[in-house]
C-alpha cells in the first residue's frame, strides 16, 4: 500500500511526540532525516524502534515496528491495546523518591502488561536522563533523577499514539529475522541500530541485555546491501565512524552536528551523526544485443579518433532509449559521433568540446540542419584565390606531408576563412582535418616521417582527392531533425546547466599507465581548426606541438573532484558516463560519487575493444582489450 508523504497527514496525527525519553533518539534529527524518506513506497519498516521519534513523525499506516527489549514492545502494545488503562495506572504514581523506588524494585512477572508498561514509563521519566540500562540479573538499575516537574502522564500524547499503533505490526525480534520475514521491494526502511563505538555513547546495554559489536555493524551493512538489492529505500543513522563510512562507501553519506544528552560532561555533550541514504536498486530491461541505430547515423564520416564510441553507438542507445528526454547535452563530443546519433533519434542536441577540431565537427554537422558545400565550391577552395601566409609550408617543413601537400593546406587555410557562411567554413575545415587525418599514418602527429606507413588505399590517394572526396562524406551527413541545435567549442567544466534531459559524459580517461592528451596526438590538426591563434608552439620539440590544454582529467585528484562536479552541476537530468575500466576514479569510486546527487545508479558493463592505444604491454598484455563501463544515474 503506497504511503501519505510526511506533508499529506491528517492535521490531528500530525507531530505525534514520542512516549520515552530515549537516548540515541531522532527528534533533534528530525528535520534531516524527514526529507530523504520517499513520498511513496510499500510499508514503513523500522526493526530498531527504540523511542520511534521518527514513527511518530511520519505517522505511516500498516506500518511495521519491531525491537528486541521485550519491555519495550510490551509498551507499545499495550497503549495500542489499552491506552485508558495505561493512563489509569501512570495516574496512580508519584514523582518522589520513594515511590521511584519502590517501583523499581517490583518484580515485572507477577504485574499485567498495562502496569508494566505504565512502570515503564515513569521509570523513564523519573530516573536519570532517561536511561535504560539493565544488570546481570535484567534488572533495572538506573537511580532517581530528582527532576521537579517531570511529564509522567501526557495523556494527550498517548491517545495520539495509540490511534497509529493500533493500525501497526509490532514486533519483538531480532532485526534480521524482522526484514527477511517483512521487507518487500519497495518498503522504506529506517534504521537507527546502537551507535558505533560500542563501548560509547550508544553502548547496546543501556537498552537490552544484548550487545551490538562492530562484527555486528558489519552484518547490518550486509542486510543493508541486500535491502538495496531487493528494491527498498534505506535511511540509516550511526555515529561519524570509520566503520560506518567503509561499509556505506557506496551510498551517500552525510554528516550532521548533534547534541548528546546523556553525557555527565558538558563539554563532551556534542557529536557528529551520519545519515546514510540507500535508494532500491532499480535493474534495467537491457538487451544482450545494440539497440538498432537509424540509417542516417550510418552517414556520419568515420574517423580513427582516439576515444570514439563508433562502436558502441548501439549500446549508449540501449541505454538512453530507456528514458524518455528531449534535450541531450554531449559534454565532451570529440569525434561527434554520439551528438550525431542523438540527432538522428530527433533529439535536441548540445555539442561540446574544449578542442577547435570537434567543435568544428559539431558546427557542421550537427548545429548545421541543411547547409552544404557545392562541388564547384569545394573545387575552387582548392585554387590560390586569396593571400598565402605559408605558414604550414614553412612551420612544418618535412614534418608531416610533403611540401607540395603543405602548400596545398596553406591554399586551402586561406580560401576557408575568407569563406562568409559559417557552416560552410566548419564543412570546408572539417573536410580539410578529416583529408589530414587519412593522409598521415595511424591519424596521429606525434612522431614525424612516415614509418607507419602500412600501405593503405587513403595514403596512396592525392590530398586533392581525399579533399574532395571529404567534403562530399560531410555534405552527405547533414540533415534537418527539426530541432535547435547548437556546438559548443569550450570547457566542460563552463557549460551551465540547462531544462532537464539526458547528460552524455565521455571525458578523458584518467590512468597512470597512458596519457589522455588529445591535443599530443592532434595539435597539428587543432592547430588548423584554430589557426594556430591563442596556442604556444613549443618551438624545441621535434613534432612543433604546442602546450596542452589544462583539464582537471590529467589526475585522479581532479578527475574525482570534477566529475562530483558535474554530476552535482547536472542532478535534474538523466545522466549517461562513458568510462572505462583501465580507468581511475574506480567502479566503486565512480559509483559512489554519482550516488550523492542520484537516487538511483547503474552501471552497465561492455566489452570493448579500443581502436589503437598504447598501453597494451602495460596491463597484462591485454591488447587494449577492457570493459567500457556505462555509468546510468537518474
Amino acid at each position: 500500500m503506497g504511503q501519505l508523504a510526511v506533508s499529506d497527514k491528517p492535521q490531528d496525527l500530525a507531530g505525534i511526540r514520542p512516549l520515552l525519553k530515549w537516548a540515541g533518539g531522532k527528534t533533534q534529527l528530525l528535520k534531516e532525516i524527514l526529507p530523504k524518506i520517499p513520498k511513496k513506497y510499500g510499508r514503513y519498516i523500522e526493526p530498531f524502534f527504540g523511542g520511534g521519534a521518527v514513527f511518530f513523525a511520519v505517522n505511516p499506516t500498516n506500518g511495521i515496528i519491531a525491537d528486541s527489549n521485550p519491555e519495550l514492545i510490551n509498551l507499545y502494545r499495550s497503549v495500542a491495546n489499552d491506552v485508558n488503562g495505561v493512563i489509569a495506572q501512570l495516574q496512580e504514581l508519584k514523582n518522589t523518591e520513594d515511590v521511584f523506588y519502590a517501583v523499581r524494585a517490583q518484580d515485572v512477572s507477577k504485574l499485567s502488561d498495562v502496569e508494566v508498561a505504565a512502570r515503564t514509563i515513569f521509570l523513564n521519566r523519573t530516573c536519570f536522563n532517561g536511561l535504560y540500562r539493565v544488570n546481570k540479573a535484567g534488572q533495572f538499575n538506573v537511580p532517581f533523577g530528582r527532576y521537579k516537574n517531570p511529564k509522567i502522564l501526557d495523556e494527550m500524547s498517548l491517545k495520539a499514539a495509540s490511534e497509529i499503533l493500533r493500525n501497526t505490526t509490532i514486533v519483538c525480534g531480532d532485526y534480521k529475522t524482522v526484514l527477511n520475514n517483512n521487507a518487500q521491494p519497495g518498503d522504506f526502511i529506517f534504521l537507527d541500530p546502537p551507535y558505533l563505538p560500542v563501548s560509547a555513547f550508544a553502548d547496546f546495554k543501556r537498552y537490552t541485555k544484548e550487545q551490538f559489536y562492530e562484527e555486528d555493524h558489519i552484518e547490518l551493512a550486509a542486510e543493508v546491501k541486500r535491502l538495496h538489492e531487493l528494491g527498498c529505500h534505506i535511511v540509516l543513522t550511526n555515529s561519524n565512524h570509520p566503520l560506518v563510512h567503509e561499509q556505506y562507501h557506496l551510498f551517500p553519506v552525510e554528516v550532521i552536528q548533534t547534541k548528546r544528552y546523556i553525557s555527565c560532561n558538558g563539554s563532551g555533550r556534542t557529536g557528529e551523526d551520519v545519515i546514510v541514504t540507500v535508494p532500491p536498486r532499480q535493474r534495467f530491461n537491457l538487451r544482450s544485443v545494440p539497440a538498432p541505430l537509424p540509417a542516417q547515423t550510418a552517414l556520419y564520416p568515420s574517423t580513427r579518433f582516439m576515444g570514439s564510441k563508433s562502436k558502441l553507438l548501439g549500446d549508449i542507445w540501449a541505454v538512453a532509449s530507456q528514458f524518455k528526454f528531449d534535450t541531450a547535452l554531449d559534454l565532451f563530443s570529440g569525434s561527434g559521433v554520439v551528438s550525431y546519433m542523438l540527432k538522428s533519434h530527433g533529439k535536441a542536441v548540445v555539442s561540446n568540446d574544449y578542442m577547435a577540431m570537434s567543435a568544428t565537427f559539431a558546427k557542421a554537422m550537427i548545429e548545421n540542419n541543411d547547409v552544404t558545400l557545392s562541388q564547384n565550391d569545394a573545387l575552387a577552395l582548392l585554387e590560390p584565390l586569396h593571400p598565402v601566409d605559408h605558414f604550414v609550408e614553412t612551420k612544418f617543413q618535412g614534418l608531416y606531408f610533403i611540401d607540395d601537400d603543405n602548400r596545398l593546406i596553406d591554399i586551402l587555410r586561406a580560401n576557408i576563412n575568407a569563406l562568409k557562411n559559417p557552416y560552410q567554413r566548419a564543412i570546408a575545415m572539417s573536410a580539410l582535418i578529416r583529408s589530414c587525418l587519412k593522409k598521415r599514418p595511424r591519424g596521429i602527429f606525434t612522431y614525424v616521417g612516415h614509418r607507419y606507413d602500412d600501405g593503405r588505399k587513403d595514403l596512396l590517394k592525392t590530398f586533392r582527392e581525399q579533399f574532395l572526396e571529404a567534403v562530399e562524406s560531410v555534405n552527405a551527413a547533414v540533415f534537418n531533425n527539426g530541432q535547435a541545435n547548437k556546438a559548443r567549442h569550450g570547457d566542460a567544466m563552463t557549460v551551465q546547466n540547462r531544462e532537464p534531459g539526458l547528460v552524455y559524459i565521455d571525458p578523458p580517461y584518467y590512468s597512470p599507465l597512458s596519457d589522455n592528451e588529445y591535443v599530443r596526438r592532434y595539435h597539428f590538426v587543432e592547430g588548423l581548426a584554430r589557426n594556430w591563434e591563442g596556442v604556444e608552439i613549443q618551438e624545441h620539440t621535434t613534432t612543433k606541438k604546442f602546450k596542452s590544454y589544462p583539464t582537471p582529467f590529467s589526475s585522479r585528484k581532479g578527475a574525482t573532484e570534477a566529475f562530483d562536479s558535474l554530476f552535482k552541476r547536472f542532478r535534474d537530468s538523466v545522466l549517461i558516463v562513458s568510462y572505462s575500466s583501465n580507468s581511475l576514479p574506480t567502479l566503486d569510486e565512480m559509483v559512489s560519487l554519482m550516488a550523492k546527487h542520484k537516487p538511483h545508479v547503474e552501471v552497465v558493463p561492455v566489452d570493448y575493444r579500443y581502436s589503437f592505444g598504447n598501453q597494451g604491454h602495460k596491463v597484462s598484455d591485454n591488447k587494449n582489450s577492457v570493459k567500457e563501463y556505462f555509468f546510468v544515474g537518474y
